[in-house]
């Protein structure tokens, strides 16, 4: 399984649910997979990380914000402020992936799909926060 495509995948849900305001249960927007060709692998991966973040968004966006100091969640860019969420569910709850591949694999997103600033953003937040609940 390729589990970078599934974590993009979870960005483009998180960032539609967050940029819409419209979520259902799961967190799914309607028809989602319908034109992805994707194995039941990766969307499941990508499933549970969204399913997950989105259960647990209130102490996520916490521990993000008293990591950030002096930036506001709703200040942050739309698409870095759900790769942290993401990345932030995998430290807290995900105790299968280890921290520096949750943190390296939000990075290599952030390259991918944010501006040249994110990335060490990101990195900086990432690991205050891995340090500070003991997985660093």
């Amino acid at each position: 399984m390729n589990r970078r495509k599934a974590r993009e995948h979870a960005l483009q849900i998180l960032y539609q649910c967050d940029f819409t305001g419209k979520k259902n249960n799961s967190g799914l927007p309607d028809n989602f997979w319908n034109d992805k060709d994707e194995g039941s692998d990766i969307k499941k991966f990508a499933e549970d990380l969204v399913s997950g973040t989105i259960r647990h968004l209130e102490q996520i966006d916490s521990v993000i914000q008293e990591a950030a100091e002096h930036w506001k969640m709703d200040r942050m860019a739309v698409v870095d402020r759900n790769i942290l969420r993401c990345a932030v569910y995998e430290l807290l709850y995900r105790k299968d992936i280890p921290s520096a591949v949750s943190i390296n694999e939000a990075l290599e997103i952030a390259k991918k799909y944010s501006s040249s600033e994110a990335a060490p953003f990101i990195n900086g937040l990432l690991d205050k926060i891995a340090r500070t609940i003991g997985k660093a």
